[in-house]
C-alpha cells in the first residue's frame, strides 16, 4: 500500500468515526463531516454536470448547421444565466435583477412539469395498471391467491382515497378497513426495504474499518 493509499484509508476512517459519532450526540466533529460531505458532494456534482452535460450539450448545438438550433442554444445560455442573478453576489450589486431569475425558473418548472406528468403516466401508472390486470382463473393455486390479493389491494386501496362517496354499514367500513391494512403493509414494505438498505450500509462501512483500517479481518 503505498502512502496515499494509506492517508485516503486513516481518512476514509476518521470521517466514518467522525459520522458515527452522532450516536453520542450532535458534536464538532460531527458537524465537520457533516458540512465537509455536502461540500464535496456539491462541487463533485457542479463538475460533473458541466463536464458531462452543460459543455457537450453547448457544444453539439453550437456545432450543429441548422441556425435554429443555434438559436435555441443561444436561448438556453441566456436562461442559464440568468439564472445566476440570484446568487446573492450578484444580488448585493444590482438588487432588481434578481426578478430576471423568475423567468428561467417559470420556464424549467413548466418544461419540468410537463416531462413529469408524460414520464408518470408512461413509467408508472401505465405499468401498474397493465400489472393489475392479471388472470383471476385458470392458473395454479399460489398464482391465483397472489392474484386475487394483487387486485384486491388495488382495488381496496382506491376505495379507501375515494371521498366522493361516504361508505356506510359493516361493508364500507370494512372496505376502508381493508383498504388501510393493504396502505400499511405497502409502507411497512417499503420502509422495511429502506431500513435494510441503511443496514447493509453500516455494515459496509464496519467491514471497512475492520478489515482495510484496522486489519482484524
Amino acid at each position: 500500500m503505498t502512502l496515499l493509499d494509506l492517508i485516503g484509508v486513516w481518512l476514509a476512517a476518521f470521517l466514518t468515526l467522525a459520522i458515527f459519532s452522532f450516536l453520542f450526540g450532535e458534536n464538532p466533529i460531527y458537524r465537520f463531516a457533516e458540512h465537509l460531505f455536502v461540500g464535496v458532494s456539491a462541487g463533485f456534482g457542479i463538475l460533473v454536470a458541466l463536464d458531462q452535460a452543460v459543455w457537450p450539450s453547448l457544444r453539439a448545438a453550437f456545432q450543429a448547421p441548422h441556425p435554429f438550433l443555434k438559436a435555441i442554444s443561444v436561448f438556453a445560455l441566456l436562461l442559464g444565466t440568468l439564472m445566476l442573478t440570484k446568487l446573492e453576489v450578484v444580488a448585493s450589486l444590482w438588487p432588481e435583477g434578481r426578478r430576471l431569475s423568475h423567468w428561467p425558473i417559470a420556464f424549467i418548472t413548466g418544461i419540468g412539469v410537463g416531462i413529469g406528468i408524460v414520464a408518470t403516466v408512461q413509467g408508472f401508472i401505465f405499468p401498474q395498471l397493465k400489472a393489475t390486470l392479471v388472470p383471476l382463473w385458470g392458473e395454479d393455486f399460489r398464482t391465483l391467491l397472489s392474484n386475487w390479493v394483487l387486485v384486491a389491494g388495488v382495488l381496496f386501496s382506491i376505495l379507501y382515497f375515494y371521498f366522493s362517496f361516504q361508505f356506510r354499514g359493516v361493508v364500507g367500513r370494512s372496505a376502508l378497513r381493508l383498504g388501510i391494512v393493504f396502505i400499511m403493509v405497502a409502507f411497512g414494505a417499503s420502509f422495511g426495504y429502506t431500513v435494510m438498505a441503511r443496514v447493509s450500509l453500516l455494515i459496509g462501512r464496519i467491514y471497512f474499518l475492520l478489515s482495510e483500517w484496522l486489519r482484524l479481518v
